[in-house]
């Protein structure tokens, strides 16, 4: 057999025992060509129009570099280890380690470079498609064309040949550092397999489980009132994210073993097949594995809970333009709604039209507030409140005596909560007049620009309306003191309607629920994307690397499945317990991940919009059915090597 042959056998050889991590690279360089052929192009112009769009694309490429190139070094790791007796015989029959290097690398090369220019290809074929899905999300009315960019095609070249490079690299010193006896010990050597849990692993363990309780308490107090300071805040964050993370690492170092040991001693020795092939693996296998599976269990975590909170962003989209505009349109002038009115008229969009005039009193609020401001200067007693009359709200009506509150922020609630009664006194320049509190509605009845920036708006009767305005300080008035809005009749007009509002230029404030919708999807909707490619890419990268782990542990273990074949258990019988290890080695890390992403989620979701649940749930769902897909390639994988393992 010469050379050309044995690089020809090995291909093939390889191909079939690593069509995961070929398909892998195909993938990451079909994600990335795509990815960075969104930035060359032209129908790209309007949402790379600004400085912050073309930013985030080009910052995201850059992390899909990072992604990648850790994803194909690490398995490259695993497999070269893998070959070590292939590399070990090769020396026994004569050959220099330079020879079997450059044999090594004619293979890597014929198998990268394949793999790289299917990747260019399919990445080509999809561009369009994920063109047409970020223009759909961000709702461009642009059309999407199917165009290869010279470019990107260079960049993605360029980036994977670096890579090449040291992977190389690595493989050249690994063959370097190893002799033929370690060669052959590489795959042999156990995974820090020990007998007994020792007392030092339950304390570890015992700690870890404490962190990461203690990261789940604190993130869920970070935004209640307790800490306003910036810089008490950013130390809390770091905080949170080592106290996880270490625990994280030291719940895989010792509580997952201590957990597993308890289960089997309380079992007295009486383990079914089925606990035997799962609980070994969680016992000793996990430990050794620890900084990696901390590592995926973190990334996942990051990109469950940064893919969560900006589809929240999206998906609260339409609800969060409405509580700040609560008509279709809104202006503060007379003069500006005229202009608007007189388009919709002469265009035969029939509206209807509401009129409130929006005060600014200074009001003692301190029997029905619990303010927590922290080191925030802020007087607690007083604040000044926008006040309208009960007449411009047709679904109130309070007498003189009383008072409701309506319109609130979900940030704002965690600094200031409003018991459900209790007294209220508006403060005027000349005579103060107690008011009885009815309550806190959720409804918006004026924008926020009327209602200082998310403070709720007081509804009175309307005579004592008249007495607070004739008696407001002018001092503390806003320019937005007239709101005027304007619903149009026939929802299939809005989009016209919102057309010729754009038209006039006006003189004061003025405001489309549309509009304010559109941006925001817009604004997050690209983020939202961009997160989810990258969300996408670990995904795939890090159920890989599970993967090739869970390969090397059903070689290492093919002996133990010869002989349980050999005393009587049936191929059924191996795969029940197989199936409950994946379980185990898949679930720890997901179940774990998606637990800090709740935690992270549910400790600042009320930044980024009103809905919260859905959305959450929405990624977890779909993240947890993609990275369940691993764990079913992995008990096929398993299936495969029992099946010849007699």
């Amino acid at each position: 057999m010469n050379i050309n042959q044995l690089i020809i056998r090995n291909l093939k050889k390889n191909l079939k025992n690593y069509f995961l991590y070929v398909f892998a690279l195909i993938f990451s360089v079909a994600l990335y060509f795509s990815f960075v052929t969104l930035q060359y192009d032209p129908s790209m112009d309007e949402v790379e129009g600004s400085i912050k769009g073309a930013a985030s694309i080009r910052a995201a490429s850059v992390l899909l570099v990072v992604i990648v190139s850790v994803f194909l070094l690490y398995a490259n790791t695993i497999f070269i280890k893998r070959r070590s007796k292939e590399i070990g015989l090769f020396q026994l029959i004569g050959m220099t380690k330079n020879k079997i290097f450059r044999i090594l690398t004619v293979e890597n090369f014929i198998l990268y470079f394949s793999s790289l220019l299917i990747g260019i290809i399919v990445g080509f074929s999809v561009s369009k498609l994920i063109l047409m899905i970020l223009f759909k999300i961000i709702e461009v009315k642009e059309l999407a064309s199917l165009h290869f960019s010279s470019p990107a095609f260079i960049q993605t070249l360029i980036v994977f040949l670096f890579i090449y490079f040291f992977i190389m690299m690595m493989n050249y010193g690994f063959i370097k550092r190893q002799t033929i006896l370690s060669l052959f010990k590489v795959t042999s050597a156990t995974e820090d397999k020990v007998k007994k849990i020792s007392f030092l692993e339950m304390t570890l363990g015992l700690i870890g489980l404490i962190l990461i309780l203690l990261g789940y308490y604190v993130s869920s107090r970070l935004f209640d009132g307790d800490y306003t300071s910036s810089n008490k805040l950013f130390l809390l964050m770091i905080f949170i994210l080592g106290s996880v993370i270490i625990g994280t690492y030291l719940f895989y170092k010792g509580s997952v073993s201590f957990l597993a040991n308890i289960i089997r001693k309380s079992k007295d020795g009486y383990l079914n097949i089925n606990e035997v092939l799962s609980l070994s693996s969680i016992m000793f296998r996990m430990k050794s594995n620890a900084l990696l599976l901390t590592i995926i269990t973190t990334v996942s975590a990051l990109a469950i809970g940064l893919l969560s909170l900006s589809y929240i962003s999206y998906y609260s989209a339409e609800k969060s333009a409405k509580d700040n505009v609560p008509s279709h349109f809104a202006l503060s002038s007379h003069e500006d709604a005229n202009s608007f009115k007189n388009l919709l008229q002469k265009n035969n969009i029939a509206f209807s039209e509401k009129v409130i005039d929006v005060i600014q009193v200074e009001a003692n609020i301190k029997d029905i507030s619990n303010i927590n401001m922290g080191e925030v200067n802020f007087d607690e007693n007083k604040m000044v409140i926008p006040v309208i009359s009960d007449k411009s709200v047709d679904h109130i009506n309070i007498s003189e005596d009383e008072t409701i509150f309506t319109g609130y922020s979900d940030l704002l609630q965690r600094f200031m909560s409003f018991k459900k009664a209790g007294d209220v006194t508006f403060i005027g320049l000349k005579e103060e007049i107690p008011l009885t509190f009815l309550g806190l509605e959720k409804e918006y009845i004026v924008p926020y620009t009327f209602a200082n920036g998310g403070l709720p708006l007081a509804i009175v009767d309307e005579k004592i309306f008249e007495r607070l305005k004739t008696d407001i300080n002018p001092e503390i008035q806003l320019d937005t003191s007239l709101y005027i809005g304007i619903n149009i009749k026939d929802e299939k007009e809005l989009e016209k309607a919102d057309e010729l509002f754009n038209e006039p230029t006006y003189t004061a404030t003025a405001s489309s629920q549309l509009e304010m919708s559109k941006n925001q999807k817009s604004n997050m909707g690209l983020i939202m994307f961009i997160v989810a490619f990258l969300g996408l890419a670990f995904l795939i990268t890090s159920g890989c690397i599970l993967y090739f782990k869970q390969m090397d542990e059903s070689e290492e273990e093919k002996g133990n499945y010869t002989i349980l074949r050999k005393l009587g258990f049936t191929q059924g019988d191996l795969i029940k317990g197989i199936q409950l290890k994946q379980i185990y080695n898949f679930g720890i890390p997901l179940v774990i991940g998606l637990f800090h992403s709740y935690f992270a989620v549910q400790s600042g979701w009320f930044l980024f919009g009103t809905e919260v649940w859905a959305p959450m749930i929405i990624v977890m769902v779909v993240y947890t059915m993609l990275y369940s897909i691993f764990g079913i390639l992995s008990v096929l994988y398993y299936k495969r090597v029992i099946k010849e393992a007699l």
